[in-house]
Formats: C-alpha cells, structure tokens, sequence
C-alpha cells in the first residue's frame, strides 16, 4: 500500500516541473522496469500486482495500481526512479538530432530506433518532449538506459561545434535514394506541424527526402517523424553489414 503522499508525488511526475525538483521520473511496464533495475538505476518506489516480480516492491491490488497509472491501462509494475546524473557528451560519428518533437510516442519510438541502431546519444532542441515524460519512457521501451538525450537551447550552435555536415530531412530535398549518406554527418529531424526550425534551416549543408510514390491527386501529406528516423537509419546503416 502506498500513502496519499506517495501517490500525489507519483501522479505530479508528469509534470517535467516536479520532476526536475524532486529528481525523480516514473516508469510503468514490467520490462522497462526490469531494463531501469538491471541497468543500475536507483529506484525509491516499486509497486507490483504480482507477488514475485522483485523482493523490494510493495505489493498493491489492481485498483489501486489504477489511482497512480499515468495510462488509461495500467500495467502490474510501477516504479519511481531516480533522475540520472548529467552525461557528457560523446560525439559519436553519426549525430541523430530532433527539433520540436511534441509527441512523447515519437520521441521513446526514435530513442529505441537509435538503441537499435547502435547509437548512445540524441540531440533535441529545448522545446522537444522531455525524455523522463512517463509516456516516453514506456514508448522507448527501456532504451533510454543506453540512449542519452541532450537538450541544447541552440540546437543549430550545438551541431556546428561538432564540426561535421548538418542534413536536415525535408519535404523539397534531395532522395534519399539517390543520395550518398555520410555516416560522418548530423542528420535533423523536425516535427511534423512545423518542420526544422528556420534557425536551424540556415545551418544546413544540405536537405534530403524520402520521395513520394503514390500516384493521382490523393496523397498523404507527410511521414511519421519516428517513421522517417526509422527509414533514414535503416538506408544509413545499408551496407555496414
């Protein structure tokens, strides 16, 4: 059983205010959970459904597992874990960056794509969705252990000090299809409203696409950023193997 102020303190962490003051983020799902623990996170609250997920966890019944949930299901695990301290930046030889990513799904879904493809950092702007927002969490599907997110209020300065290419991916660039992808170079993705910044815009050394092969009048307007990440690693990482 957890207290009122146990429970008000866990349903206030969805706010990136309270827990940037508490130091704290949640996380719910058996395997995230499981991912943050192994990984050597610290956890000050653990809450299960079930008996024998972890000796330390306070057992709770479904209803009441359902008053903390920051989802309309709850899962049988959730845990309050400490914010880990800041990292420093390793400048890897591919730079993903991401520029006002609102929704938390895209941003766990693009953190779990860089896991995926044997990346250990992203560049967002100030203003993408918070890496600890608890829907992020769970759409990254415990990738953020591996995945560090940096946050820049000068995205656009961030990425030249690196000293290599900067490609932004938008609807008017080059195919990527029949473009040579660097693997030395920074490569930007905007929201789907509003694109790439016009700050960041006039930083780049060149704009790419992924062309359009529907025929007639009746098209889609654009791609799921997390979906074109997905694609430009994927044609990135070709011929690696």
């Amino acid at each position: 059983m957890y207290s009122n102020n146990q429970r008000k303190l866990i349903l206030q962490l969805d706010k990136k205010k309270f827990r940037l003051a508490n130091k704290l983020f949640v996380a719910e799902g058996k395997k995230v959970v499981n991912e943050l623990i192994n990984a050597g996170w610290s956890f000050k609250m653990l809450f299960s459904t079930e008996d024998n997920f972890h000796k330390n966890a306070d057992i709770i019944k479904d209803e009441e597992m359902r008053k903390i949930t920051h989802f309309n299901s709850p899962s049988p695990v959730l845990g309050v874990f400490e914010l880990p301290d800041e990292k420093k930046i390793l400048a890897e030889t591919t730079t993903i960056a991401i520029d006002g990513i609102s929704d938390p799904g895209n941003l766990g879904t693009i953190i779990r794509l860089c896991d995926w493809f044997g990346l250990s950092e992203l560049f967002c702007s100030y203003d993408t969705v918070d890496c600890f927002n608890p829907k992020v969490i769970q759409a990254s599907a415990g990738s953020i252990v591996r995945v560090k997110c940096h946050y820049f209020n000068d995205l656009g300065k961030s990425l030249v000090e690196l000293n290599k290419p900067i490609y932004g991916t938008t609807t008017k660039g080059n195919s990527i299809y029949k473009t040579k992808l660097s693997n030395n170079a920074s490569y930007v993705f905007g929201s789907e409203a509003h694109g790439i910044s016009d700050s960041l815009l006039s930083k780049l050394n060149g704009e790419i696409s992924i062309p359009q092969f529907r025929d007639g009048n009746s098209k889609p307007e654009s791609l799921n950023v997390a979906t074109t990440t997905a694609i430009f690693l994927s044609e990135l990482n070709r011929n690696k193997n």
